[in-house]
């Protein structure tokens, strides 16, 4: 299957999971609230040209806030974990190792350590980001901190869940255009 196949696949399947399935279950908690869309921009090959990076982050999260009638609440972060992702992923794997001999990010791909602090920060960031402009004001420090982090424990226990279940096979890059 090809890459740009695979990728159309996920963005419907990320979007019908976060709209008609997470979206619908009742809050656990008033901080614990699953998301797992953004993972899709996470799954997105290393050598992905920043601007249609930034530009297919901008089209998912819109396609979001269509579905909701909140606009700009899943852009906003979304085009954020977009935009930091590159620098992240500078900062944690040697470049001219990984990115030459894989496709995308994966536990395999980069080690799970890597991997780990690579889905936790920008689950954080996400999550800090996404709850600030629902929120649009402080209103309780300690309930924002605690959605922020009950949010965020919850979307990267899905995360890893989603990972185990659905095995991605860390595919190595040819040399063969």
């Amino acid at each position: 299957m090809s890459s740009v196949f695979k990728n159309i696949i996920r963005f419907i399947a990320f979007i019908l999971v976060q709209v008609y399935v997470l979206n619908q279950v009742p809050p656990l908690h008033k901080y614990f609230v699953p998301y797992l869309y953004f993972l899709y921009i996470l799954w997105l090959p290393f050598n992905i040209n920043r601007f249609l990076l930034l530009l297919i982050a901008f089209v998912y999260g819109f396609t979001l806030d269509c579905f909701t009638g909140w606009y700009g609440l899943y852009t906003a972060p979304t085009v954020l974990i977009a935009y930091l992702r590159p620098f992240l992923l500078t900062l944690l794997i040697p470049q001219e190792t990984t990115e030459q001999s894989y496709i995308e990010p994966s536990i395999k791909s980069m080690g799970l350590a890597s991997y780990s602090i690579y889905i936790v920060l920008l689950t954080f960031i996400h999550h800090f980001y996404f709850v600030l402009i629902e929120w649009l004001q402080f209103g309780s420090f300690g309930l924002f901190i605690g959605k922020v982090a009950g949010s965020t424990a919850l979307s990267v226990l899905l995360i890893f869940i989603t990972e185990l279940l659905f095995f991605r096979k860390a595919k190595y890059r040819t040399n063969a255009a």
